[in-house]
């Protein structure tokens, strides 16, 4: 537990109806009564009770603000510890005062994220759950704050817990070969390490396939609306977050930047990049955006080709269809509320089916068509059950990739005969990188390096 008590605010600074500063702390309560004046003695309520009264300055008698406040007593609380929340009104000045009153009481300012480490060393939470809160503030769509909760409650922690005693138990079989050597169970004790090895890295690549769809869940795809001027990639972008955000006209070339909007489409949340038309031009302010487009081209995760199914193939329409066949792909038809003029069989001879999408930008027609393309392209068969466990976390899915190979060379060591104290490196190593992930054998430069992503308050 700590000995200091800090304070923060726990909400957005800015103008609203209220906001809410936070204590937390062994002295949490000591510190808070004496500034509060209200019938009762905070000193002497009721764990998780809620007190109307007024916040005073007790060196001046001011009244600082209408307050309520509530008191949460450790362990009970969200970080192990007494906790004081002080709901004041809503805006800067009041929210100051009130902080600057509490810090000048003797209660030192939060640091980042310092309410959830705190959670964390007091053991209220491991540290995959602490960083889950985290995600759950950045939420992009209802499908990433999903897997966010689950994690925050726990869900990949109850997956790891149960592969990291099945090493440790691993380790301590194995100790007991190394400190007997005159038994002879080194033949036993090889395929005890196979088997063990084998049955936790099965869980560990099962937790490793939903890296991919996790991760784009929690980050959202970079995607690139690209085709001639024209073509309607404006209108898509209209279309996907419906609203005028993009200038919409019959004049080539109107797009000159990159215009940039997020949406979701299917639960995956994308930043969409509606780019200059790309073709050959001799108006300078025109050809730097065509470069722009072609830079926004190379980084993108998915590339929606946007062309008019009212016109003929162009040559440019035609390199940029040969270019993009091997990247993450859209063939968008679009205008398909117009006479068809584009010879499709070429366009069906490079791309399949499932990646060729006819719609109508303007009309608003065929766009969940585009959903399904989207969702099939990068989800294998969609989202799974609400109850399913996602990684999504950077350092997660590096450490299972370390505990992976770390498995992977304790089996080929015990296929190979090699001496059981140096297959026990290995193990222990994936025990390690299993742990790091929930926080055991987590260093305390990594812990602040985690926390000091956090929010003030949180």
């Amino acid at each position: 537990m700590n000995e200091d008590t800090i304070a923060a605010v726990a909400t957005a600074l800015g103008e609203g109806s209220i906001a809410v500063v936070r204590v937390s702390g062994p002295e949490a309560i000591e510190r808070v009564a004496p500034l509060f004046k209200a019938r009762e003695d905070l000193r002497e309520v009721p764990t998780h009770t809620v007190h109307y009264g007024w916040i005073r300055d007790p060196d001046s008698g001011s009244v600082l603000d209408e307050v309520l406040v509530t008191v949460m007593k450790g362990p009970r609380s969200f970080t192990a510890e007494d906790v004081v929340e002080i709901s004041t009104h809503g805006g800067i000045v009041a929210v100051q005062s009130v902080l600057e009153l509490l810090l000048r009481s003797g209660i030192r300012m939060a640091e980042p994220g310092e309410f959830t480490k705190r959670a964390f060393l007091n053991g209220r939470i491991d540290l995959a759950q602490a960083e889950a809160v985290i995600d759950l503030i950045r939420s992009k769509s209802s499908k990433a704050f999903q897997v966010a909760r689950r994690q925050s409650e726990g869900a990949l922690s109850k997956r790891l817990v149960p592969l990291k005693e099945q090493l440790i138990e691993l380790l301590a079989h194995v100790e007991v070969n190394i400190d007997y050597p005159e038994h002879d169970v080194a033949e036993v004790t090889a395929g005890v390490i196979r088997d063990n090895c084998q049955a936790v890295l099965r869980q560990v690549d099962t937790l490793l396939q939903t890296a991919a769809e996790g991760k784009i869940l929690r980050e959202g795809i970079v995607t690139a609306i690209v085709g001639r001027p024209n073509a309607g990639k404006s209108s898509l972008l209209n279309a996907l977050v419906k609203e005028n955000r993009a200038i919409v006209t019959d004049i080539p070339g109107t797009t000159r930047d990159i215009v940039e909007e997020s949406v979701t489409l299917s639960g995956i949340p994308l930043r969409l990049l509606d780019t200059a038309g790309i073709r050959e031009t001799e108006d300078v302010v025109e050809r730097i955006g065509v470069e722009r487009s072609r830079g926004a081209l190379s980084e993108a995760d998915l590339i929606l080709l946007v062309l008019s199914r009212n016109d003929t193939l162009h040559e440019e329409e035609r390199r940029l269809l040969k270019e993009l066949k091997d990247r993450p792909t859209i063939v968008i038809l679009n205008k398909k509320d117009l006479e068809p003029r584009m010879e499709e069989e070429e366009i069906r001879a490079l791309y399949p089916s499932e990646r060729i999408v006819l719609l109508s930008a303007k009309e608003g027609e065929g766009m969940e068509e585009l959903e399904r393309a989207v969702s099939r392209l990068f989800l294998s068969g969609g989202i799974a059950a609400a109850d399913a466990t996602y990684v999504s976390n950077a350092r997660h899915i590096s450490l299972l990739h370390a505990a992976e190979g770390s498995l992977r060379d304790a089996i080929e060591g015990a296929d190979q005969g090699l001496p059981v104290d140096l297959i026990q490196i290995d193990i222990a190593a994936a025990w390690e990188s299993l742990g790091e992930i929930v926080g055991d054998t987590a260093s305390e430069s990594l812990l602040d390096q985690i926390f000091s992503k956090f929010c003030l308050g949180k």
